[in-house]
């Protein structure tokens, strides 16, 4: 049974965003090599998971990147969740292998939970949750998420998105590791 891994930037005050959505604080508090640890635990996935919202918005970005993240990024595979629906991403009449791999993204449309146990239950390396506020909640109050990689960034927001609100029982972690960078983000590692 494969390991269900989380992997969030968070502010000093807990907000994943700030206001509008800005994610601009991420970069100006980030290290080149808080930057490479990220890397570093992007690429020992085996799976790449996200909800519908967040892959929409990044499954046309990767395929022509030229970042540091796009070689896991666009070789690993996918798998995108959704409560609404989703046809999946077009890459249009003559596709790269990265394009092509985020048009054959495995969906799940149906139940959270069945659908993360039926993918735990694969074998492989672990795998990596990543994306937006909501998808990341739902997971959290699932009790799915078996580590926590949380970069937690020299900045207060004072408004934005939070991924622990809503949880209606105290969530209790075991800290395995803590990480210090140059410019003052540490990454926090815990597990349920």
């Amino acid at each position: 049974m494969r390991k269900l891994q989380m992997k969030m930037s968070m502010s000093l005050d807990g907000f994943v965003s700030g206001p509008g959505g800005s994610l601009d604080w991420i970069f100006k508090t980030g290290d080149e090599q808080s930057k490479a640890m990220a890397l570093e635990q992007c690429s020992a996935a085996g799976l790449i998971i996200m909800g519908r919202k967040s892959f929409e918005g990044t499954a046309s970005y990767w395929p022509t990147s030229t970042d540091a993240f796009a070689r896991p990024m666009n070789e690993i595979p996918k798998a995108v969740f959704t409560k609404n629906g989703y046809k999946g991403y077009d890459p249009g009449p003559d596709p790269s292998p990265a394009a092509l791999s985020w048009a054959n993204a495995r969906i799940f449309e149906g139940d959270l939970v069945q659908g993360i146990n039926e993918l735990k239950a694969e074998e492989g390396k672990p795998i990596s949750a990543i994306g937006g506020a909501e998808f990341m909640r739902s997971l959290i109050a699932a009790r799915l998420i078996d580590e926590f990689y949380l970069f937690i960034h020299p900045v207060a927001l004072g408004s934005g998105l939070r991924i622990f609100d809503g949880i209606e029982d105290p969530l209790y972690l075991n800290l395995v590791d803590v990480k210090v960078f140059p410019k003052g983000t540490t990454l926090h590692i815990y597990k349920l």
